[in-house]
């Protein structure tokens, strides 16, 4: 009896790279597999609202997620942000969605301490045999926490950094195969710069970041240490201009590059002898060698780079009005979506929405139409 239990992993990975476009296509595919992919999706209302633009953007609440080294930079000593994003509703799921929320405190002018968390449910899965008799159902969810401190260096520029600990609970015990599962488990690491150029007088300027994120150990779910799946570690590079077009409206855009940090697995040849080695060499490449390697390993580098391109708009530092495109390259699983968004802005309180414009038709519809984030962020005490 075979269990189905690559069904589970496999919509772990739909659930990120499910806007591949689905029509034949003679380009080779080179989509790289990772365990929780859930870290590759945008947590946060305002990012979405911008095609995932956040790295160079003005500050918010939810900059742990994306760039720590914005944090000293924030006016408010504390606030709070939780994200709700259902997820792949345009296929008829309902319980598939992650939950996200982030926290912050200035410790002075000069630094600050934040925390996040990210829960993914999976929904509820029933394991078969091959024959397609239910065997059992479960209910897989992945979450990580985080912890990270960040400090100005100067009056414009600040680094920041945390640490991440990762569980992925697919599968646990012993299900029908002769195999003990177990929840996978890694600990990983963000590095993060940031340049702000926006001054407090005036709020033209071009910002900046650079960002180095989940920078951890390979994930596990048996015993077997040969048989690990890299974590989705990343390079993100992030540009935005500020125009403060007079004293209550405000226009920023801005553009930012992701890389995968894991290298593309070999591709069949058919000889099993081959293939095999193949495959152990590349189980066995360490975590730091696969960093270097993913801008080495026979594929075109510009092509592994996935692009945000996102606008937004502001009246009176109240209202929001944003727009952004994300891109990536079909070679490297074709996400290509528009979205919007809005925000509502006061004291104490922000509320913000995005949506994920529909594309494309039939089997080629994008599987993420239609997905809609809502996010609140609580500002706690005055300004620092």
């Amino acid at each position: 009896m075979k269990l189905a239990i690559k069904n589970v992993v496999v919509i772990a990975i739909v659930c990120v790279l499910a806007t591949s476009t689905l029509k034949a296509q003679t380009d080779s595919i080179n989509i790289v597999g990772t365990a929780v992919p859930f870290l590759r999706i945008s947590p946060d209302a305002r990012a979405g609202g911008m095609g995932d633009l956040a790295i160079a953007t003005t500050v918010d609440a939810n900059a742990p997620f994306w760039n720590l080294a914005k944090m000293p930079f924030l006016a408010k000593k504390s606030a709070i942000s939780v994200n709700y994003t259902p997820w792949l509703k345009d296929l008829g799921l309902t319980d598939v969605y992650l939950a996200s929320m982030a926290a912050y405190t200035k410790l002075d002018e000069e630094s600050a301490i934040s925390t996040s968390l990210r829960f993914f449910s999976l929904g509820n899965i029933q394991l078969t045999d091959n024959s397609g008799n239910i065997l059992n159902s479960v209910k897989p969810s992945e979450f990580c926490i985080d912890l990270g401190y960040s400090r100005k260096l100067n009056n414009k520029l600040a680094i920041g950094g945390a640490l991440r600990y990762i569980n992925s609970r697919l599968v646990t015990g012993d299900v029908g195969t002769g195999v003990v599962y177990k929840a996978g488990n890694s600990v990983a690491a963000d590095i993060s710069v940031f340049y702000n150029d926006v001054s407090d007088k005036f709020l033209n300027g071009l910002n900046w970041g650079i960002t180095l994120s989940n920078l951890g150990s390979k994930i596990g779910y048996t015993n077997d240490a040969t048989n690990k799946d890299f974590i989705p570690a990343n390079l993100g590079l992030g540009v935005a201009y500020v125009k403060d077009i007079n004293e209550n409206n405000k226009l920023s855009f801005g553009l930012d590059l992701n890389k995968l940090l894991v290298p593309i697995a070999p591709k069949a040849t058919g000889v099993y002898r081959t293939d095999s080695a193949n495959l152990a060499a590349y189980r066995n490449t360490g975590v730091v060698s696969s960093w270097l390697k993913s801008f080495n390993d026979g594929t075109n580098v510009a092509t592994s780079f996935q692009a945000s391109l996102g606008i937004e708009y502001s009246y009176n530092d109240q209202f929001f009005f944003r727009g952004g495109y994300f891109y990536e390259d079909k070679t490297r699983g074709n996400r290509k979506y528009f979205s919007v968004g809005a925000g509502f802005n006061m004291s104490t309180l922000s509320l913000n929405i995005s949506y994920l414009v529909p594309s494309g038709t039939g089997v080629t519809r994008n599987p993420l139409s239609n997905t809609v984030r809502f996010g609140l962020v609580f500002n706690l005490g005055d300004e620092f």
